[in-house]
C-alpha cells in the first residue's frame, strides 16, 4: 500500500506525525505537501494529491489543512475523488466502507490521529449493493458535471 499525503502551511506538523506513524507500520508515503509554514494555497496541494490518487500513483490520500474543509471541497472537484472530512475513527471507517472514500481530509488539530489512520487504511469498501448503488450515483454526477 502507498499513501499520498498533502498539506498546506497549517498542516506541516500533523503531516510529519502521520508520515512517521505510517513509516513505523511499514507503509510507503508520498509527500505532495509543503514543509514550509509560510502561507500558501491549500487548493494546489489538494489537486496534486487528488490527481495522484486518480492516476493510481498512490492507493489512498490524506489531506491536512487548518480545518480540513477547504482541502475536502477542492479534492472533491476532481473526477474520481471521494474525499471525506473526518474527525474520528468511526466516521473514517464508515466513509471508507459505505462511501468508498479514497481520500480523507483532516484539521491540523485532529486528535486520536493513529486511530483515524488505522481505520482509513484497514477498512475495506463495502460490497453491499446499496452502497455501490449510491456511490455510482455520486460518480454519475461527477461525469455529467451538472447532476
Amino acid at each position: 500500500m502507498k499513501i499520498g499525503i498533502a498539506n498546506d502551511h497549517r498542516g506541516v506538523n500533523l503531516k510529519k506525525n502521520i508520515m512517521n506513524y505510517l513509516h513505523k507500520k511499514g507503509i510507503s508515503c508520498v509527500d505532495y505537501g509543503t514543509d514550509e509554514e509560510v502561507s500558501c494555497d491549500y487548493v494546489d496541494y489538494a489537486v496534486k494529491l487528488g490527481n495522484a490518487v486518480v492516476s493510481k500513483e498512490v492507493d489512498l490520500g490524506i489531506l491536512v489543512c487548518g480545518t480540513g474543509i477547504g482541502m475536502s471541497i477542492a479534492a472533491n472537484k476532481i473526477d474520481g475523488i471521494r474525499c471525506a472530512r473526518v474527525v474520528n475513527a468511526k466516521e473514517t471507517q464508515l466513509a471508507r466502507e459505505h462511501n468508498m472514500a479514497n481520500v480523507i481530509a483532516l484539521a491540523e488539530y485532529t486528535e486520536n490521529i493513529e486511530e483515524i489512520i488505522d481505520a482509513f487504511i484497514n477498512t475495506k469498501e463495502s460490497t453491499d449493493e446499496r452502497h455501490i448503488r449510491r456511490v455510482n450515483k455520486v460518480m454519475n454526477i461527477e461525469r455529467s458535471k451538472n447532476g
